[in-house]
């Protein structure tokens, strides 16, 4: 697995550059598609799973680390027992 210098600073920017993609963007037609979110680049992937997105960053020849979450939802997966 490839080393990252994840920070709790680029977590802040990815969040607050998909709430700003969200007030610019009419999303409402990629509901339950994912998207990436480049916090360096401010670049943004959608696509029907993760595996779609980085087909298409494969395809580009890029792959930033990126912060995953669901369109419509404020997460990307939420994995949790059964009681």
């Amino acid at each position: 697995m490839a080393e990252t210098n994840w920070s709790p600073a680029h977590l802040e920017r990815a969040q607050r550059l998909w709430a700003e993609y969200q007030q610019e963007h009419d999303v409402s037609d990629r509901l339950g598609q994912t998207a990436a979110i480049d916090p360096v680049s401010g670049r943004i992937w959608f696509g029907e799973s993760a595996k779609d997105i980085w087909r298409q960053q494969d395809a580009e020849g890029v792959r930033p680390p990126c912060y995953l979450v669901r369109v419509g939802k404020d997460y990307y997966l939420r994995k949790g027992g059964r009681r």
